[in-house]
């Protein structure tokens, strides 16, 4: 069941509040629905952490927690997904939102050679920032909203095949007690002749 796989790779609560990583959120960050595990609230945090992830931005995690504390969805995986971005995928991701953002901008691509620096922001404001904030939307909206509906796919499609598996059982050990019954009446009957 997805719930146990995911349960596995959560952080305790409890822990995260001896290290004072919630304390910017005060008391809302200890919300039980806030760390609950269901198909919608992992969905959700999903979809959260996936968006956050493309966006070019710095203190994602903060941002990514304050969304999923005001959509009310799981916290810990959209602070975790934020992480798919890391110092070797980022540079595919901007890349390749840059590259979307101008495709919809229909302006010519130029050389991108990103520096996380003022002088770069400053230089590229006009030319490449546009299309990366824009393709880094498209291209995370479009990411978190196909994360957000096969986590729920998946999720019901686990859920299904537990239930078929506990029907499937069940039919099984009533079929074994129904042959069990037969061979204790066959039994009896022979006893009595």
């Amino acid at each position: 069941m997805p719930r146990k796989f995911l349960k596995r790779f959560m952080p305790d609560v409890h822990k995260l509040n001896e290290y004072g990583v919630l304390k910017p959120f005060g008391s809302v960050a200890h919300n039980t629905n806030l760390w609950h595990l269901n198909r919608k609230t992992a969905a959700g945090g999903f979809a959260i952490g996936i968006f956050f992830a493309f966006m070019p931005m710095p203190f994602q995690m903060i941002a990514a927690a304050a969304t999923a504390i005001y959509f009310r969805v799981n916290l810990p995986l959209s602070v975790a997904l934020v992480w798919i971005s890391n110092p070797l995928t980022m540079p595919p991701m901007l890349y390749g939102s840059y590259r979307v953002g101008s495709f919809i901008l229909r302006q010519p691509s130029e050389p991108f050679l990103f520096e996380l620096s003022l002088a770069w922001f400053n230089a590229s404001i006009t030319t490449i920032v546009p299309a990366l904030l824009l393709g880094s939307v498209v291209v995370g909206g479009i990411a978190s909203g196909l994360a957000y509906l096969l986590v729920r796919k998946l999720w019901r499609q686990a859920v299904q095949n537990a239930w078929d598996e506990r029907v499937r059982r069940r039919k099984e050990r009533l079929q074994q007690l129904k042959e069990e019954f037969q061979q204790r009446r066959q039994k009896m009957f022979e006893e009595r002749d």
